[in-house]
Order: structure tokens, then C-alpha cells, then sequence
């Protein structure tokens, strides 16, 4: 909890550091047995940030000691053209892991391109088979961003079992995995969590409830300190782009009533490559175990 200086900062990049220095020592006592993990990246078309995102898991990638792959279709690849090269991917003894970078181009199919990654090869743990062995609780890997988020409250020493938790936003790649996992019954899950979208009329009563907020809502400022619980966690994992500035979800005066929160820049982000790189590896460890 914090103190009168302030809430405790949740560091993202501090923490992604310290879980990408251990899977650099694994992968090189890897590669010593023979095994390079690999990941394998698909961008289709010259979405800016897209190719930003590609870019950051590729270093990422050299400075753990990962193989990276990547392939870079045009905006006018077919729904037909794109299946073919995933099945390749999976196919390739050297990849690991594939991830397709979403969003996809309009007239292009993303849940069949999701499901057309094999399971054990699905980076971003949103294939419906893992998606389904989450709501199961079997092993499988983990959506990158909901595992990071549970990761940076974890570490941080945020209670989450048997605490109220608010998750803004319903989306396949944040709330709705994420509402899964924390409700698991499980060490540092086993929470009451509400999930939250605009057709609730009366937000801001749920929130001021909850112990634990997330923001996934992609709605700038929606997040004050009057809507937050004085000791609450807040994580910022909802941002908008406009022009060149990104606008978090979370407003900066909730930092005066918080106990704990994410930084405005290096908070979610970071720890979602992270867990890209921790799919990644694990995936190579199957290939070593089989």
C-alpha cells in the first residue's frame, strides 16, 4: 500500500527487464542442447503502429536470443493468401511460435486467421482452443497482456483474491481474458471481478467499489479520481492514439487517491512483450520435452 509520498508505481519496463534477462539465461542454455526458439511475426499491410509493435518484439527477440521470422504482406494480400502463409508457419520446425499482427486490414477474416494458428504455436494465447483451455483452467499459453497485467499486480504486491476487481472493456485481447483469469480459482486469482462496457449506466458506482481497477477501454480520460476508491490499484491498459500523442484511459489526478498504478508511459506495454517472449520460449520448451 502507499504512503503519504505517493501511490507505489508499477513499473512495466522495470519488471519486463528483470523477465527478459532470465529468458535470455534460458534460451542460451538452450541453444547449448541444440534448440533455438523461434517466433515467427506476420504484419499485412503499413499500419504505423502495427509495424512499431512488430519492431519492439523483434529487438526484444535479439536481445533474448530468439530466432524472429517475419513476413510482411501487402494491404491487398486475400483472406486465401494469408491462411497459406500461417499454414506454412506452422508447418516450419523452426518456429515455435506465430503471431499475427492485429488489426488486420479491412476485408480480412481475424478470427479465422486466430484459429488457423495451431494451438501450441498461438504467441498470443487467443486461438479459441487456448482461449478455451483458459476458461477451463488447463494449461495453455496465456493472452500476452492479461498474463502481463496479473504479472506487474502480482509483483508489485497488489491482493487480488477474494478483492473486488473492475475491468473497463470487454475486448477479445485485454477484458474478456482477462476477466477469466483473475476469477480463476488459483494462488493470486480467485477475485469477485465485474466487467464493465458503455451499456452500464451507472459506472462510476461500480468503480468506486472495486479494489482493483483496469481500464481497457480505449475512451481517453475515462478513468478520474473521483470514480476511484481511495488505495486502489489502477492499471492503464486502454490507450488512444491522436496525432502523435497517446492518451491513456486513466486521468494523471487519479495518482492523488491510487495505492498503486501504472506509469504513463512503460506500464502495460512493456510486460505484453514480455509474456510474447515467455509464449515463446515455453513453446520451444514443448519442442525440447517431445
Amino acid at each position: 500500500m502507499s504512503s503519504n509520498e505517493g501511490p507505489v508505481i508499477m513499473s512495466g519496463r522495470k519488471l519486463a527487464d528483470e523477465m527478459q534477462a532470465r529468458l535470455a539465461k534460458e534460451t542460451a542454455k538452450m541453444r547449448e542442447l541444440g534448440v533455438t526458439p523461434g517466433l515467427a511475426t506476420i504484419l499485412v499491410g503499413d499500419d504505423g503502429p502495427s509495424a512499431t509493435y512488430i519492431s519492439m518484439k523483434h529487438r526484444a527477440c535479439e536481445e533474448i536470443g530468439i530466432r524472429s521470422i517475419h513476413t510482411h504482406l501487402p494491404a491487398s494480400t486475400s483472406q486465401d493468401e494469408l491462411l497459406q502463409t500461417i499454414g506454412q508457419m506452422n508447418e516450419d520446425p523452426e518456429v515455435d511460435a506465430i503471431l499475427v499482427q492485429i488489426p488486420l486490414p479491412d476485408g480480412l477474416d481475424e478470427d479465422e486467421a486466430l484459429l488457423s494458428v495451431a494451438p501450441d504455436k498461438d504467441a498470443d494465447g487467443l486461438n479459441p482452443i487456448n482461449l478455451g483451455r483458459l476458461v477451463i483452467g488447463k494449461p495453455g499459453p496465456l493472452p500476452c497482456t492479461p498474463n502481463g497485467i496479473l504479472a506487474l499486480l502480482v509483483h508489485y504486491g497488489v491482493p487480488i483474491e477474494g478483492k473486488n476487481v473492475a475491468i473497463v472493456g470487454r475486448g477479445l485481447t485485454i477484458g474478456r481474458p482477462l476477466a477469466l483469469l483473475l476469477s480463476l480459482k488459483r494462488p493470486n486469482c480467485n477475485a469477485a471481478v465485474t466487467v464493465l462496457h458503455s451499456a452500464v449506466p451507472d459506472m462510476a458506482a461500480h468503480l468506486l467499489e472495486a479494489d482493483i481497477i483496469i481500464a481497457a477501454a480505449g475512451s481517453p480520460g475515462l478513468i478520474t479520481k473521483e470514480t476511484v476508491k481511495p488505495g486502489a490499484a489502477v492499471v492503464a491498459a486502454g490507450i488512444t492514439r491522436k496525432g502523435k500523442k497517446l492518451l491513456s484511459d486513466v486521468e494523471d489526478d487519479v495518482a492523488e487517491v491510487a495505492g498503486w498504478i501504472t506509469p504513463r508511459i512503460g506500464g502495460v506495454g512493456p510486460m505484453t512483450v514480455a509474456m510474447l517472449m515467455e509464449n515463446t520460449v515455453q513453446a520451444a520448451r514443448r519442442r525440447v520435452q517431445d
